[in-house]
């Protein structure tokens, strides 16, 4: 892990100097040059690449608080969850990828810390007996 590192100052109306960069190495595009170790740093190494199998719109719900040996992704994922929210949301509340919070999540439900629920899925057309409920309510008025 790299220590942070000072912002040079620039004079009011100069642009800031690009950054030397190195013989071969491709120009780079605005928004890259994060620290990708960072991301690895999070999830940690994972046994065989086994994740849950989590959709985006899988519900999450903690099922307890966070204990004391947990990173504070994870305590702050625990404390998001007190009520159901999707694994996208919790993926943007984090500012982290879809995938780093699969692997984080992972780890909290094979420690039983969270309950996944599969999202509730509308029927196609609603049920018979209710639209003919419907209909004979309204036919009595």
């Amino acid at each position: 892990m790299t220590p942070p590192q000072r912002q040079r100052r620039h004079p009011k109306g100069e642009p800031p100097p690009e950054p030397a960069k190195k013989p071969g190495e491709p120009a780079r595009k605005q928004g890259e040059g994060k620290i990708p170790e960072r991301l690895y740093v999070l999830t940690g190494a994972t046994e065989d690449g086994d994740r849950a199998e989590l959709d985006l719109v899988t519900l999450i719900v903690a099922r307890s608080d966070a204990p004391q040996s947990a990173t504070p992704e994870q305590a702050t994922l625990l404390g998001l969850c007190i009520a159901p929210l999707s694994v996208a949301e919790l993926s943007a509340y984090l500012n982290l990828p879809y995938s780093v919070v699969t692997v984080l999540l992972t780890e909290l439900l094979t420690a039983e810390l969270v309950q996944a629920r599969a999202p509730i899925v509308r029927q196609a057309l609603p049920d018979r007996s209710l639209l003919e409920a419907v209909m004979h309510g309204l036919q009595k008025l």
